[in-house]
């Protein structure tokens, strides 16, 4: 009988290997499509009355889930034998360290430090596994409490800010890179009103708490009071744009922004100059608001000041200044002479002018990066948002250390708070919107679609508690607005 060589046995060997891989991977694959078709089957077969596309969404998500904990499963098994390993090696060292045998106690705190630093990191991709999970059923819920109802195009550039008036009629108010501020119905998203007063960007706009005469801001190195008469449209139906939230998100090009060139602002009554122009500032004013009363304004500029101003006379009442570079935003008091102005030298400062022979100011120091925007909430609290990343909440009687902080993966444009329901609107410079309590608990994400949200960097949010239809405002880079219908009931229980 013929004696088989070795490389011949080696050969057989590998080929066996290779073969058995192969049929291996052949039911693994067999068995995956088995058990995705045994699934479909069962949810096919069930009497529902879920639509197909929610039920196909559900099998998606749960597909996800199963994968996701396989995933965690093979790893939880692979830390395992490193821990086995790890304590295999310590036990071998406590016998052969200096030919002396080292204590149980000291093999017990160095094996016990070791597993610690390994548990730690299983704790670490659990969590990041699970979020991933918990990320899915947040986006699902936030669609049906987060509603896209009407947009706002018109501008041919960014949008830096909005806003919402404070008396009848209601309107929104828009503040363009394009020189112009436009005014529009909310109802209908039809422009009511255009301003080109200013020859530079439009930086910022506010709507005086008891008239019709808004305040904008500008590159220009000014501010503008102007008045505006306008008339509401009849309202027309609006389209349920929750029927396209179930889309994926996808990435979008500057191709897909909206077409300035058909916008429906260039028939629309406008404004050419202002009432009152406030010129005191050597740099860019990037932010404006009335302080209560609306018989003052302040102003924030680049030039590293922040000016107050007697709006009847347009005379200079106090130059506030301290801040060490640029300032980003400015913000008062709804009811107390107070005012808040953030830089970029990481700090926000409050100006306290309650008393007319007192003028004192605070220092908050408590983030990393440039201070996007500071905003008064109800009672004595702040919230600051930062390029570093986070949002902070402070209590004016204690400024040395912030009483929540909320840490997110985007640089934080201007917040704004929903007094009533002290929930914060977080816009984002990769395009999201996030909200979150005051206590820093995440509570949605507004839907972003190929087909609807912002396409580029979300400049600004506004909320508008009284508003039956839209509650809540965004701003973007890509020129337009979007008007949200948030349930906050909802929002809050779900919390």
């Amino acid at each position: 009988m013929p004696i088989e060589s070795g490389s011949c046995a080696s050969a057989r060997q590998a080929k066996q290997k290779r073969k058995s891989h192969s049929l291996s991977i052949r039911r693994t694959n067999s068995s995956e499509q088995e058990r995705a078709g045994l699934q479909r089957d069962m949810l096919e077969g069930q009497d529902s009355k879920l639509p197909s596309s929610v039920r196909n969404t559900l099998l998606e998500l749960f597909g996800q889930i199963e994968r996701e904990f396989e995933n965690l499963y093979i790893e939880n098994l692979e830390l395992r034998r490193e821990i086995d390993t790890l304590n295999e090696r310590l036990a071998g060292e406590g016998q052969t360290v200096d030919g002396a045998e080292l204590s149980k106690g000291q093999l017990k705190t160095k094996a016990s430090h070791s597993t610690s630093q390994l548990s730690q990191k299983l704790k670490t991709t659990y969590k990041a596994s699970t979020s991933k999970i918990v990320s899915s059923f947040k986006t699902t819920t936030s669609r049906a409490i987060c509603q896209l109802v009407k947009e706002y195009v018109g501008h041919r550039d960014g949008i830096w800010d909005v806003s919402v008036a404070k008396t009848q009629p209601v309107v929104l108010g828009t503040a363009s890179a394009d020189h112009t501020a436009l005014l529009w119905s909310i109802e209908t998203g039809k422009c009511l009103t255009k301003y080109v007063g200013h020859v530079g960007s439009v930086n910022s706009i506010k709507f005086h708490p008891t008239e019709q005469v808004a305040l904008t801001a500008s590159g220009d190195q000014t501010a503008h009071i102007w008045r505006y008469i306008v008339q509401l449209p009849t309202p027309q139906p609006t389209a349920d744009c929750n029927q396209m939230s179930g889309e994926d998100e996808v990435e979008f090009s500057d191709k897909d922004e909206p077409d300035g060139d058909g916008d429906g602002s260039s028939d629309c009554p406008t404004v050419r100059g202002p009432l009152t122009s406030l010129k005191s500032h050597q740099g860019v004013v990037i932010a404006a608001d009335w302080l209560v009363g609306g018989k003052q304004a302040v102003t924030a500029s680049w030039d590293r000041t922040a000016n107050l101003y007697d709006v009847e006379t347009s005379e200079l009442v106090h130059s506030l200044t301290g801040h060490d570079q640029e300032l980003t935003h400015c913000c008062t008091h709804p009811t107390q002479r107070l005012v808040v102005t953030s830089s970029r030298d990481t700090t926000f400062r409050l100006w306290d002018f309650r008393d007319p022979s007192i003028h004192s100011v605070n220092v908050f120091q408590g983030h990393t990066d440039t201070v996007t925007s500071a905003v008064f909430t109800v009672g004595d609290n702040v919230v600051s948002g930062s390029d570093d990343r986070t949002v902070k909440v402070w209590d004016l009687k204690n400024m040395r250390s912030p009483i929540a902080t909320i840490r997110t993966d985007s640089a934080v444009n201007r917040i704004n708070v929903c007094v009533g329901q002290r929930i914060i609107a977080l816009p984002h410079d990769n395009r999201q919107v996030r909200l979150f309590d005051m206590s820093g608990v995440r509570l949605a994400r507004l839907p972003r679609s190929n087909r609807q949200g912002h396409r580029r960097m979300v400049c600004c949010s506004a909320w508008s508690e009284d508003h039956p239809i839209c509650n809540l405002f965004t701003c973007g880079f890509d020129r337009q607005a979007i008007g949200w219908n948030i349930n906050i009931p909802a929002l809050l229980q779900e919390k």
